[in-house]
C-alpha cells in the first residue's frame, strides 16, 4: 500500500452545497474546485451526507471528472435517516443517526462511487462511529472494500484515541478527521498522540473555527447575527454573548497578523502546518481561497509559534464544542 500524498491544506466541500453558509450555485463551487486543483491541491473532502442526498459527491464527482488523477478523493459514510441507524449526539442542536453494519458499509462504496462516477475512492472514512456496532466490525468491513479495489486507504472520522487504536488492530488507518484549530484544541490531548503513535495522519475540519478566525467582522469586535439559515447558528461559540466573548478574546490573533502582513486565516493554518496536521479549510471565495493555501508557505518561527500557543491555549474559546463519540 503507498502512501497518501494529502499535502498539507486541502480543500472541505461541504460548504459548498446550499444550505451550510447560504446559497450557492453549482458552477461557483466547481469553480473553486478546480482552482484549488490548478494551484496544486491534491486532498478534496466530501461525504455522503453533504448537501442531502449525496449531492455534494455528485457536485465534486463534476469537478474532478477529467482529472481525477490530479486529487486525492475523500468521502465519508455513515449517516442515515432515523429510520435505518442509531441516534448519536454530536451538539449543533442536530439530531443525527449512523449506520456502522456492514451491510451498510457495502451499500455505502458503492452509493458514494456512483454519485461521483468514480471507480475508487482514496480516502474512505467513516463518518460516525455506530454505538451499537463495534469499530472493528465496521473497519473490517470497510477494509473488505480495500481488498475488492474500491477503496485505497481508510480513515476514520470523529473517534477518540481508543476507537482508533481498536481500529488499528484490524486495519491500518491512513487519516482521521476531527475539529481542531486556535479555538478547538481537545484533540491535543490524546487524539493526536495516538496519530503519531500508529503512524496515522491528522485532518482538522474547522480549521478556521467555521470561519470565526478569518472573518475580520468576528476579530474586530463587529459580531453580526448569523443568520438560522447558516449552519454556524447552530454552534454554541456562535450565539450572541459568546460571539462577543471570543470576539475579545481572539482580538490579539488580528493585532499579530496586522503586524506580520500575514491575514488571520493565514496565521491560523500556518499554525496547523507547523504542528505537522492537514487542514481543509472550506470556502467559496475565489480569493479566500488563493489566501489560505498561500499559508502552507508560510514558515513561522519559534517565537511567533509560542507566542500563539500563549495567546490561545486550549479552553480559550467561549461556547461549547463538536461532541466526539
Amino acid at each position: 500500500m503507498t502512501a497518501l500524498d494529502l499535502g498539507r491544506i486541502g480543500i472541505g466541500t461541504m460548504g459548498l452545497s446550499p444550505g451550510v453558509y447560504g446559497d450557492v450555485t453549482d458552477a461557483d463551487a466547481i469553480d473553486v474546485i478546480r482552482r484549488a486543483l490548478d494551484a496544486g491541491v491534491r486532498l478534496v473532502d466530501t461525504a455522503d451526507a453533504y448537501g442531502g442526498g449525496g449531492e455534494n459527491e455528485k457536485l465534486v464527482g463534476k469537478a474532478i471528472s477529467d482529472r481525477r488523477d490530479d486529487a486525492v478523493l475523500a468521502t465519508k459514510f455513515g449517516y442515515v435517516g432515523p429510520d435505518q441507524g442509531r441516534r448519536v449526539e454530536i451538539g449543533y442542536r442536530m439530531k443525527l443517526f449512523v449506520d456502522g453494519s456492514p451491510e451498510h458499509v457495502a451499500a455505502a462504496i458503492d452509493a458514494s462511487l456512483r454519485r461521483i462516477g468514480a471507480d475508487h475512492i482514496d480516502l474512505w472514512y467513516l463518518h460516525f462511529p455506530d454505538p451499537e456496532v463495534p469499530i472493528e466490525e465496521t473497519v473490517g468491513a470497510m477494509a473488505e472494500q480495500v481488498t475488492a479495489g474500491k477503496v485505497g486507504h481508510l480513515g476514520l472520522s470523529n473517534v477518540d484515541a481508543s476507537q482508533l487504536r481498536a481500529a488499528a488492530d484490524v486495519h491500518p488507518i491512513a487519516a482521521v478527521q476531527g475539529e481542531y484549530s486556535l479555538w478547538s484544541r481537545d484533540a491535543e490531548r490524546e487524539l493526536l498522540p495516538a496519530c503519531r503513535e500508529l503512524g496515522t495522519r491528522f485532518v482538522a475540519w474547522g480549521p478556521l473555527g467555521s470561519g470565526f478566525l478569518a472573518d475580520s467582522r468576528f476579530l474586530a469586535g463587529d459580531v453580526p447575527e448569523v443568520p438560522r439559515t447558516d449552519f454556524r447558528s447552530r454552534n454554541p461559540r456562535f450565539a450572541p454573548e459568546n460571539l462577543s466573548a471570543n470576539a475579545d478574546r481572539f482580538a490579539p490573533l488580528r493585532t499579530l497578523a496586522a503586524g506580520t502582513g500575514r491575514s488571520t486565516a493565514q496565521l491560523a493554518l500556518a499554525w496547523l502546518v507547523a504542528r505537522g496536521v492537514v487542514s481543509i479549510p472550506g470556502t467559496r471565495d475565489p480569493n479566500h481561497l488563493a489566501e489560505n493555501l498561500a499559508a502552507a508557505r508560510l514558515a513561522l518561527s519559534e517565537a511567533e509559534l509560542a507566542e500563539i500557543d500563549t495567546l490561545f491555549p486550549a479552553g480559550v474559546a467561549a461556547g461549547g464544542v463538536f461532541k466526539e463519540a
